[in-house]
């Protein structure tokens, strides 16, 4: 077993995309079994701060539930809109491509089937 104490006030890498205020970062990732040493588990932290919103396309599949604030979603496929609040719970497949913003301030917990940051 492996513990980290108030891990969501750690401070994460930034996302480095130009104009958005957006981190992220591991706290655990997984001994992957040998069949799918590519594609461990990854848990970690999404921070994202009201400014430009966050234009990302999932290459792996995640599960993320908001912590902290609320995010507003766009899912560009489909034109759908979510508005996520704390509670709530999100999975992503590959291929999703979203647009994340937030009024003010959000946090969200992830669990991503992808390598490591």
């Amino acid at each position: 077993m492996k513990y980290h104490a108030q891990a969501v006030k750690d401070k994460q890498p930034s996302m480095n995309v130009a104009g958005v205020p957006a981190w992220l970062g591991d706290v655990f990732v997984s001994a992957a079994p040998t069949q799918h040493k590519d594609k461990p588990m990854c848990a970690g932290f999404f921070h994202l701060e009201a400014g430009n919103p966050l234009d990302y396309t999932y290459d792996y599949e995640e599960m993320k539930i908001v912590v902290e604030g609320e995010f507003n979603i766009t899912e560009v496929k489909t034109g759908k809109k979510y508005n996520a609040k704390v509670g709530d719970v999100l999975y992503f497949t590959d291929g999703d491509h979203i647009i994340f913003e937030t009024p003010n301030r959000a946090v969200g917990f992830f669990c991503g089937q992808r390598a490591p940051l």
